[in-house]
Protein backbone atom coordinates (compact mmCIF):
# COMPACT_ATOMS: atom_id res chain seq x y z
CA UNK A 1 0.00 0.00 0.00
CA UNK A 2 2.87 2.59 0.84
CA UNK A 3 4.36 1.46 -2.39
CA UNK A 4 1.12 2.56 -4.66
CA UNK A 5 1.20 6.09 -2.42
CA UNK A 6 4.44 6.57 -2.91
CA UNK A 7 4.77 5.97 -7.19
CA UNK A 8 1.43 7.96 -6.79
CA UNK A 9 2.69 10.73 -4.91
CA UNK A 10 6.32 10.85 -7.03
CA UNK A 11 4.11 11.71 -9.97
CA UNK A 12 1.91 13.85 -8.75
CA UNK A 13 4.26 15.81 -7.30
CA UNK A 14 6.71 15.33 -10.78
CA UNK A 15 3.71 16.92 -12.54
CA UNK A 16 3.22 19.91 -10.61
CA UNK A 17 3.91 23.43 -12.63
CA UNK A 18 7.73 24.63 -12.24
CA UNK A 19 6.03 27.87 -11.01
CA UNK A 20 3.53 26.85 -9.03
CA UNK A 21 6.15 25.16 -7.09
CA UNK A 22 8.05 28.10 -6.63
CA UNK A 23 5.00 29.81 -5.46
CA UNK A 24 3.98 26.98 -2.94
CA UNK A 25 7.54 26.50 -1.79
CA UNK A 26 7.73 30.39 -0.91
CA UNK A 27 4.16 29.98 0.98
CA UNK A 28 5.76 27.08 2.84
CA UNK A 29 8.84 28.47 3.92
CA UNK A 30 7.40 31.54 5.44
CA UNK A 31 4.60 28.97 7.14
CA UNK A 32 7.61 27.07 8.48
CA UNK A 33 9.37 30.30 9.18
CA UNK A 34 6.80 31.74 11.11
CA UNK A 35 6.23 28.91 13.26
CA UNK A 36 10.03 28.28 14.00
CA UNK A 37 9.33 32.16 15.43
CA UNK A 38 6.74 31.70 17.47
CA UNK A 39 7.93 28.85 19.48
CA UNK A 40 11.30 30.72 19.74
CA UNK A 41 13.00 27.97 18.18
CA UNK A 42 16.88 28.12 18.33
CA UNK A 43 17.84 24.73 16.87
CA UNK A 44 16.47 23.69 14.10
CA UNK A 45 16.77 20.09 12.09
CA UNK A 46 16.22 20.08 8.82
CA UNK A 47 16.70 18.34 5.42
CA UNK A 48 18.55 19.46 2.30
CA UNK A 49 16.09 19.13 -0.57
CA UNK A 50 16.99 16.97 -3.36
CA UNK A 51 15.18 16.99 -6.87
CA UNK A 52 11.15 17.25 -6.81
CA UNK A 53 10.92 18.08 -3.08
CA UNK A 54 9.79 21.29 -1.53
CA UNK A 55 12.71 24.00 -1.91
CA UNK A 56 13.04 25.07 1.67
CA UNK A 57 17.09 26.50 0.65
CA UNK A 58 16.26 30.23 0.96
CA UNK A 59 14.66 29.74 4.38
CA UNK A 60 17.90 27.96 5.32
CA UNK A 61 19.21 31.08 4.49
CA UNK A 62 17.00 33.47 6.48
CA UNK A 63 17.68 30.91 9.49
CA UNK A 64 21.10 30.85 9.22
CA UNK A 65 21.49 34.80 8.67
CA UNK A 66 18.86 34.86 11.76
CA UNK A 67 22.09 32.92 14.00
CA UNK A 68 20.02 29.98 14.48
CA UNK A 69 21.73 26.76 14.77
CA UNK A 70 20.34 24.38 11.96
CA UNK A 71 21.58 20.68 12.33
CA UNK A 72 21.10 18.50 8.50
CA UNK A 73 20.67 14.55 8.28
CA UNK A 74 23.30 12.54 7.20
CA UNK A 75 22.33 9.56 6.19
CA UNK A 76 24.66 6.22 7.15
CA UNK A 77 24.47 2.70 6.28
CA UNK A 78 21.52 0.60 8.69
CA UNK A 79 19.55 3.62 9.04
CA UNK A 80 21.28 5.67 11.05
CA UNK A 81 21.61 9.21 10.48
CA UNK A 82 24.41 11.57 11.68
CA UNK A 83 23.52 15.08 12.79
CA UNK A 84 25.89 17.64 11.02
CA UNK A 85 26.32 21.69 11.52
CA UNK A 86 24.83 23.66 8.29
CA UNK A 87 27.13 26.62 8.15
CA UNK A 88 26.20 27.48 4.64
CA UNK A 89 24.27 26.04 2.21
CA UNK A 90 27.82 26.18 -0.57
CA UNK A 91 29.71 23.47 1.57
CA UNK A 92 27.37 20.65 0.88
CA UNK A 93 28.88 17.04 -0.32
CA UNK A 94 26.67 14.39 -1.60
CA UNK A 95 25.28 11.21 0.09
CA UNK A 96 23.22 8.51 0.09
CA UNK A 97 20.44 8.06 -2.27
CA UNK A 98 21.35 11.84 -4.01
CA UNK A 99 20.75 13.41 -0.87
CA UNK A 100 23.07 16.06 0.47
CA UNK A 101 24.42 17.14 3.68
CA UNK A 102 27.16 20.11 5.30
CA UNK A 103 30.54 19.00 4.28
CA UNK A 104 31.56 20.41 7.77
CA UNK A 105 31.90 17.07 9.40
CA UNK A 106 30.73 18.89 12.85
CA UNK A 107 28.36 16.35 14.85
CA UNK A 108 25.14 18.01 16.77
CA UNK A 109 24.59 15.69 19.63
CA UNK A 110 22.00 18.19 21.81
CA UNK A 111 18.70 19.13 21.98
CA UNK A 112 16.48 20.21 18.84
CA UNK A 113 13.85 22.38 18.95
CA UNK A 114 11.68 21.36 15.64
CA UNK A 115 12.38 18.68 13.10
CA UNK A 116 11.45 19.94 8.96
CA UNK A 117 10.75 16.37 8.00
CA UNK A 118 10.28 15.64 3.88
CA UNK A 119 7.60 13.07 2.81
CA UNK A 120 5.67 12.11 -0.21
CA UNK A 121 2.44 11.76 1.58
CA UNK A 122 0.69 12.80 4.84
CA UNK A 123 -2.15 12.27 6.65
CA UNK A 124 -4.08 14.37 9.55
CA UNK A 125 -2.92 11.98 12.24
CA UNK A 126 0.75 13.24 11.63
CA UNK A 127 1.73 9.70 9.26
CA UNK A 128 3.90 10.09 6.46
CA UNK A 129 4.92 8.34 3.79
CA UNK A 130 9.23 8.85 2.86
CA UNK A 131 11.06 7.41 0.15
CA UNK A 132 10.70 4.11 2.23
CA UNK A 133 14.49 3.68 3.71
CA UNK A 134 12.47 4.29 7.08
CA UNK A 135 15.42 7.05 8.68
CA UNK A 136 13.28 9.50 10.14
CA UNK A 137 10.87 6.60 12.26
CA UNK A 138 14.45 4.77 13.19
CA UNK A 139 15.80 8.54 14.39
CA UNK A 140 12.68 9.60 16.03
CA UNK A 141 11.59 6.13 17.78
CA UNK A 142 15.10 7.32 20.25
CA UNK A 143 14.93 10.80 19.38
CA UNK A 144 11.60 11.93 20.55
CA UNK A 145 12.08 15.30 22.10
CA UNK A 146 11.47 18.17 19.39
CA UNK A 147 8.54 19.56 17.36
CA UNK A 148 8.07 17.60 14.34
CA UNK A 149 6.73 19.25 11.25
CA UNK A 150 6.09 17.46 8.04
CA UNK A 151 5.77 20.02 5.03
CA UNK A 152 4.05 19.40 1.77
CA UNK A 153 1.75 20.39 -0.84
CA UNK A 154 -1.89 20.21 -0.44
CA UNK A 155 -2.13 17.43 -3.43
CA UNK A 156 -0.03 15.66 -0.78
CA UNK A 157 -2.55 14.94 1.35
CA UNK A 158 -4.47 11.54 1.83
CA UNK A 159 -7.11 10.04 4.13
CA UNK A 160 -4.87 7.78 5.79
CA UNK A 161 -1.61 6.66 6.08
CA UNK A 162 -0.89 2.99 6.82
CA UNK A 163 0.85 2.85 9.73
CA UNK A 164 2.92 0.05 10.81
CA UNK A 165 4.33 -0.51 14.25
CA UNK A 166 7.27 1.41 13.65
CA UNK A 167 6.04 4.59 12.74
CA UNK A 168 6.00 8.14 14.52
CA UNK A 169 3.65 10.31 13.81
CA UNK A 170 4.72 13.84 13.46
CA UNK A 171 3.62 17.12 15.43
CA UNK A 172 2.16 18.49 12.82
CA UNK A 173 1.56 19.06 9.18
CA UNK A 174 1.86 22.34 7.03
CA UNK A 175 0.94 22.22 3.34
CA UNK A 176 -0.16 24.52 0.82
Amino acid sequence: MKSEIRKRMLDKRGRLASDEKVRLDKRLCETVEKLIEDKNCQVIHSYIPMAGEIDITELLNRLLAKGKTIICPKSLPKKEMQNLVLSSLDQLEDGRFGTKHPASGIEYSGEIDLYIVPGLAFDKRGYRVGYGSGYYDKYFSSNSKGYKVGICYKSQLVDNVPEESHDVPLDEIVSA
